[in-house]
């Protein structure tokens, strides 16, 4: 684990933190893909947890949370748009063209079975000493962890900090096959660089200076 804040860790669950999840406080932010379960698992043996939240429902994010809730006894959090696709396990219909090859690939190799949701969040919402920031376009109820008091924030998928064909890392965009509405995203970057975090990190790739991620997000247009 990699530690990003006080009490704020990232578990990488692919090589070159190619995707991640994350420890805040005693809650686990996303579950990777289907196969990421041992992995986890074993990186949080010893740990107190006692809650598990999405930042959305794609494949590489909910693959391996059915397996973890139910070997930790968690309950599931999501946002409230994101709720079916958590529930039922199907997972395509956030993707912008659910027929082409990489969202059936996706739904097939990555994503994992559906369980049921305790809770949906909305903005403002506190998990795991973090508050909730709904950060939509990537998916339509993606969500972002925001800490004010040292101005850490987990994005998810909101930007992202590799190319995630060379995994080479670099701020970007959220990949445009698989989101939803692109300029929604750029809104939601733009929301984000508004806090003026001093940490920034990602669904794929390390984290970056909040500065570095404040320089990008006004390249956006």
């Amino acid at each position: 684990m990699i530690q990003i804040g006080e009490g704020a860790w990232q578990i990488p669950v692919m090589p070159r933190q190619s995707v991640n999840c994350y420890l805040l406080g005693d809650v686990l932010v996303d579950a990777g893909i289907r196969r990421s379960g041992h992995k986890l698992l074993a990186a949080l043996r010893g740990k107190a947890v006692g809650g598990h939240v999405l930042t959305h429902a794609h494949p590489d994010h909910q693959g391996a949370t059915a397996e973890v809730c139910r070997a930790l006894n968690l309950p599931l959090m999501c946002h409230g748009a994101e709720r079916e696709a958590a529930e039922t396990g199907y997972v395509l219909g956030s993707f912008p063209n659910p027929t082409s090859l990489m969202a059936r690939m996706q739904q097939r190799f990555f994503a994992g079975e559906g369980y049921p949701v305790a809770r949906t969040l909305v903005e403002g919402d506190k998990v795991g000493g973090f508050e909730v920031v709904e950060t939509p376009g990537h998916t339509a109820g993606h969500i972002s962890f925001w800490r004010a008091s040292d101005g850490v924030l987990i994005a998810g998928d909101a930007a992202v900090g590799m190319n995630l064909f060379t995994t080479v890392p670099r701020l970007g965009l959220p990949l445009d096959i698989a989101t939803w509405d692109m300029e929604a995203a750029r809104a939601s970057i733009r929301k984000l660089a508004g806090l003026a975090p001093r940490r920034v990190a990602f669904g794929h790739g390390p984290a970056v200076d909040g500065a570095r991620f404040v320089q990008f997000a006004a390249t956006l247009t």
